[in-house]
């Protein structure tokens, strides 16, 4: 597959700079086979976090942290009442993820600001507008639910004081964790006027057609269930079989009537159930609780709909069938939309400048631009990932894949800071 030529850049970022970024940042939490385990808000994410706190002092970008922990580095090229330009994605990973899902998006903004400056300073021009880094707290939502914890805090979708007690696995809550790797911020940092955030496609669309550079234009919507099948613990030798109320049985009579729903609907339509928690959880006893962690993903408000209400049915026969009882302990919407006509147009042109195409991308997985596309023009730009594989120690981009996507940020960021933000919604 041939890369794409950048020889006629507007802010020529450096590949080598950016891949030392990438491959010190892939030092936290990484192992040699490739697999990435930097989980949100543990030692590794603070250990990251310092290190790009560091990279923002030595580089002239001033530091802030809010309460929810997210982690900005502004820039300042225009003078105190500019519009700002945010840049970026997030560096907290999934358990025996990739290298490169958000962490890309992070250091691609980096350089990509540096590049603008540095063209800028050449030319003695300046700009119209401020940029800033994001780095953004839990967007993954393997360690704390809901995902995108973050920035629907930033937003004002989620209330602080309800996502700081949100607790994983073992109990610890986001509050807490915070404190434990000091990024219990108090700074306050205003909506910007447009987010732009660069990521690996994480499907095989780019791969397969022999593409570099794509463009999401719609986010599918998600309805996320936390739901608790409530059994009776017994021992599996001499309790009888008829007299069994297992925990265990009825999710899995539901994880199979969630995946046969998706043949009424197509590719329209994605379900799972990427967590199961039970409990006692020991060979020999027949399981008390078992608790769900359910997806249904669309394109369609319409068939998300009615894939929840078939789900509801699905739910009470898993327990009648059973014989076990169930309680939905949370629930987590997020609805379909689109993204900013303007920065699509302007990411295209820019792509097209480089003799590139720009394929329209759904996007089914979440991203923080989602979240922020609620409140200022957002945009998420893809760059083919090998196989299309993602959240997997396999994950690949290569670099030069990297250096081209950052470049197009670059470039659609110089001319901002040139022309302004006029039409970029």
């Amino acid at each position: 597959m041939p890369h794409p030529t950048v020889t006629n850049a507007k802010a020529p970022i450096n590949p080598e700079r950016l891949q030392t970024m990438m491959e010190t940042l892939s030092s936290y939490g990484g192992k040699p086979d490739g697999s990435m385990n930097r989980q949100t808000l543990t030692a590794e994410d603070g250990r990251a976090r310092d290190w790009l706190g560091r990279w923002f002092a030595e580089h002239g970008f001033e530091q802030s942290v809010d309460a929810i922990g997210n982690q900005f580095g502004a820039l300042s090229l225009a003078g105190p009442n500019a519009p700002v330009v945010m840049v970026g994605s997030h560096v907290d990973s999934q358990p025996n993820g990739g290298r490169f899902d958000g962490a890309l998006g992070v250091v691609s903004a980096c350089e990509a600001i540096l590049a603008v400056r540095e063209k800028l300073a050449a030319e003695n021009r300046l700009s119209a507008c401020n940029f800033q880094v994001a780095n953004w707290t839990n967007e993954e939502g393997a360690r704390f639910q809901p995902s995108l914890l973050g920035s629907s805090v930033f937003t004002g979708a989620a209330e602080l004081e309800w996502a700081l007690d949100r607790i994983d696995g073992d109990g610890v809550c986001v509050r807490t964790a915070l404190q434990a790797i000091g990024y219990a911020g108090t700074d306050t940092v205003d909506i910007p006027a447009a987010l732009i955030e660069l990521h690996i496609e994480g499907a095989a669309t780019l791969f397969n057609a022999g593409e570099t550079f794509g463009i999401f234009t719609r986010f599918w919507g998600a309805t996320k269930y936390r739901l608790a099948f409530l059994g009776r613990q017994a021992h599996t030798g001499p309790t009888p079989m008829a007299e069994r109320k297992d925990a265990l049985l009825a999710a899995a009579y539901l994880m199979a009537d969630l995946r046969a729903m998706v043949a009424d609907h197509g590719l329209d339509l994605h379900t799972s159930v990427g967590r199961l928690e039970v409990y006692p959880n020991s060979p020999n006893i027949v399981p008390a609780e078992a608790v769900l962690f359910i997806e249904l993903r669309s394109g369609s408000p319409d068939i998300l709909a009615e894939a929840e209400r078939k789900m509801k049915i699905s739910i009470e026969q898993a327990a009648t069938r059973a014989g076990v009882g169930f309680e939905v302990r949370s629930i987590d919407r997020r609805k379909a939309g689109s993204f900013a006509p303007g920065l699509i147009a302007l990411a295209e042109n820019t792509a097209q400048g480089f003799g590139e195409t720009a394929r329209h991308l759904d996007t089914i997985g979440g991203h923080d631009a989602v979240a922020l596309s609620s409140v200022c023009p957002a945009v998420v730009l893809a760059v083919r990932s090998q196989d299309g594989v993602i959240h997997h120690p396999t994950e690949l981009t290569t670099p030069q894949d990297q250096a081209f996507g950052t470049q197009v940020v670059a470039d659609m960021l110089y001319r901002l800071a040139c022309e302004g933000l006029e039409g970029v919604a």
